[in-house]
C-alpha cells in the first residue's frame, strides 16, 4: 500500500465524500482506494474473489484512521452487481466517486468474449446500476491504457489485441453517456496511462513477450509504478476535467505522431 507521503490529495480534502473503486483489493485500485481514505473519504474496496486481500486492505485502512468497506462482486454477473449496489446505498447512501478500474481479459480459461464481457459490457452496465447512486457533482473516472486507448491507430503486442480492442470499444461506450451524465451534473473523465510496472497486466505481457516492459520503457524514456500511476487516478478524481475528458499519464508522443 501506498504511503501518505506520495498522495496526491490534501488531507480533510476529502472529507464526507464516498467513493467506490472497482477491482480494489490490490494493485492501482487499492492505492487508489489508500490515497482516497488517507484524503478522508469513506471507500467502498470492490473486488471479485481476493476476498482476503480486500479484508486485508479495509483492516490496514481502518486501522490508520481511514473508513472503508469491502464488497465483493463480479462485475459480469449482473445479480452480484445489483446486491454491491443495495450494500453501498445502505452503507453510504451515495457517491462523491465512482472508479471505473478493474479489467481484464488475459487471464486463461475464461470465455472468448470474456475480454469484451468485462471491458465493455460490464461497465456500462456497472455505470448505469450505479447512477441513482450519484449526484450533482459526483466524479467517474475510466483507468484505462494508451494501448488500448489508441489501438484504432497504434498497433499494440498481439497478445494485448483483444484487451486493448474491448477496453477501447468499453471507453467508446461509456464516452456515449457523458451526455446524460453531464445532464445531472456528473463528471466523467478517461485517465489513460503507460504500461505499468508492477501490474499484473505488464506480468503476463512480459511473460508472453519477453523484453516488452524494457523495449517500451525504453521508447518512453520512463514507466510509471503502481502507487505513482495510482496517485494520477485518484488526482483525476478531483481536479477539473481535462480536454476531450482525457487525462494522459505518462508519454504520449509515439501514440500521437503515428
Amino acid at each position: 500500500m501506498n504511503s501518505d507521503n506520495s498522495n496526491p490529495l490534501a488531507a480533510h480534502s476529502l472529507d464526507g465524500a464516498r467513493a467506490l473503486i472497482t477491482g480494489s483489493s490490490r494493485g492501482i485500485g487499492a492505492d487508489t482506494a489508500a490515497y482516497f481514505a488517507q484524503a478522508g473519504a469513506r471507500v467502498a474496496v470492490n473486488y471479485r474473489n481476493k476476498e482476503a486481500r480486500a479484508l486485508k486492505l479495509v483492516a490496514q485502512l481502518n486501522e490508520t484512521d481511514g473508513s472503508a468497506i469491502a464488497i465483493g462482486a463480479d462485475l459480469t454477473d449482473p445479480e452480484t452487481v445489483s446486491a454491491l449496489f443495495e450494500t453501498v446505498k445502505e452503507e453510504f447512501g451515495g457517491l462523491e466517486i465512482l472508479v471505473l478500474n478493474a479489467s481484464g481479459g488475459m487471464e486463461g480459461g475464461m470465455a472468448e468474449d470474456y475480454a469484451m464481457q468485462l471491458n465493455r459490457d460490464a461497465q456500462v452496465n456497472f455505470l448505469k446500476t450505479m447512477m441513482p447512486l450519484l449526484h450533482e457533482g459526483s466524479r467517474v473516472v475510466f483507468v484505462t491504457s494508451h494501448q488500448a486507448h489508441f489501438i484504432r491507430t497504434v498497433e499494440t503486442m498481439p497478445e494485448y489485441v483483444p484487451v486493448a480492442l474491448s477496453k477501447r470499444a468499453g471507453e467508446d461506450a461509456l464516452r456515449e453517456l457523458i451526455p446524460e451524465l453531464e445532464a445531472k451534473g456528473i463528471s466523467f473523465v478517461v485517465v489513460s496511462g503507460d504500461m505499468i510496472e508492477g501490474t499484473i497486466t505488464a506480468t503476463l505481457l512480459q511473460r508472453a513477450n519477453p523484453g516488452a516492459i524494457e523495449a517500451r520503457k525504453e521508447a518512453a524514456g520512463r514507466l510509471y509504478n503502481v502507487s505513482e500511476f495510482a496517485a494520477e487516478v485518484a488526482a483525476a478524481a478531483v481536479e477539473p476535467v481535462p480536454e476531450n475528458n482525457t487525462r494522459y499519464v505518462g508519454d504520449v508522443s509515439d501514440f500521437l505522431n503515428k
